[in-house]
């Protein structure tokens, strides 16, 4: 018989019975042990059955610009690697790509760059309406830093979400780690979004040089008191072209109890099984699909330009074609024994609003 810490089954049995889990709750999963690592995932994906059902949601992403005014140390679009062939992508790229993304299946179109000051809101804003009047689609958008302004042109426009990642709850590691920004003025934007009407998305790197249990534990906390509608949770792998390309990366294991953990702490959150956690593992997308994951991302992009959309080494399909990308995703759907959603995959909040609960 398998013999379970007492302070981890207490902390399992609040998370069963649905009571708010603490900061050191968290810790306690992400301090689990092979054994109890297994009944931690066993109960994050009973949670996400519970509450979401056994559907995964495809949302198609495409990475329509590589160019980038800030210069985080972890990421390889940072403005100062100038090893990178940088690219962007033209409108009736972006439109064509859309135009597959809704002719393979998926019913959510991620636009995903890094900030890059070329795209004006109001430019954003004619293509999503172009996008939305031709295809029958949700919009994700993740563009970093803008002013409330433009996150209400982009929403009035006919975009649905918003991911802004947390990264860390530390502010100093998170200012050590995005020089010149701090995490106060992350916060306000996600406020902002959430005003504007967006649902909101967010997420953390799990492995970052400086990062704790606590840490990890208090960024899932902070995303809960947000009420975020979405986060996405995977490992830092570092990059040959940034200044932490020495710091060891995160690991498949912690990134899962931390997904786990997340997924415990808001079950009606929807979790995505992210590229990076596939990357650093050949069975990585399963793997997250049975511990809370309900989301897949299929890589949209044109073929030509995977490559220099380098945040991390090792991406995950950088040869295939969107076709190739979809089928990647369906074969992990299949694996974990789920299905696939043919609805747009909005928030359990959103959905209730709509029908006025």
């Amino acid at each position: 018989m398998i013999k379970l810490k007492p302070e981890f089954s207490e902390a399992l049995e609040r998370a069963g019975q649905s009571e708010q889990l603490s900061k050191s709750d968290l810790v306690t999963f992400l301090n689990a042990d092979e054994e109890e690592s297994k009944a931690l995932f066993q109960a994050a994906d009973q949670a996400r059955r519970r509450t979401l059902g056994d559907e995964v949601y495809f949302r198609g992403i495409i990475e329509f610009s590589n160019h980038c005014i800030k210069n985080c140390l972890y990421c390889g679009l940072r403005r100062d690697n100038k090893a990178l062939a940088r690219y962007r992508l033209k409108p009736e790229e972006i439109l064509e790509g859309a135009r597959e993304t809704a002719r393979l299946g998926c019913r959510t179109l991620v636009l995903q760059s890094g900030e890059d000051n070329y795209y004006s809101a109001d430019m954003l804003g004619e293509l999503i309406v172009r996008i939305k009047e031709e295809n029958d689609l949700a919009i994700t958008l993740s563009l970093g830093d803008m002013t409330k302004e433009d996150y209400l042109i982009l929403h009035k426009a006919g975009a649905d979400r918003y991911l802004l990642k947390l990264e860390t709850n530390d502010p100093d590691l998170f200012s050590r780690l995005r020089p010149g920004t701090c995490l106060e003025e992350r916060l306000q934007r996600q406020i902002w979004l959430k005003e504007t009407g967006f649902q909101l998305g967010s997420g953390n790197m799990v492995g970052l040089p400086g990062q704790s249990f606590k840490t990890l534990a208090g960024d899932v906390i902070l995303m809960r008191d947000m009420e975020v509608e979405m986060a996405g949770i995977g490992p830092f792998i570092p990059n040959k072209q940034t200044p932490l390309a020495e710091v060891p990366g995160g690991s498949l294991e912690l990134s899962m109890k931390t997904l786990a953990a997340a997924r415990l702490a808001m079950p009606g959150a929807h979790l995505p099984t992210t590229t990076s956690i596939a990357s650093i593992h050949p069975q990585g997308r399963v793997k997250a699909l049975q511990c809370g994951a309900n989301v897949i991302m299929p890589n949209m992009t044109p073929r030509q330009y995977r490559e220099s959309y380098m945040i991390y080494p090792g991406k995950l399909g950088l040869q295939d074609t969107p076709e190739d990308s979809y089928k990647r995703a369906v074969q992990a759907v299949n694996e974990a024994g789920r299905t696939i959603s043919s609805s747009y995959g909005h928030s359990l909040k959103y959905e209730k609003k709509c029908v006025g609960i």
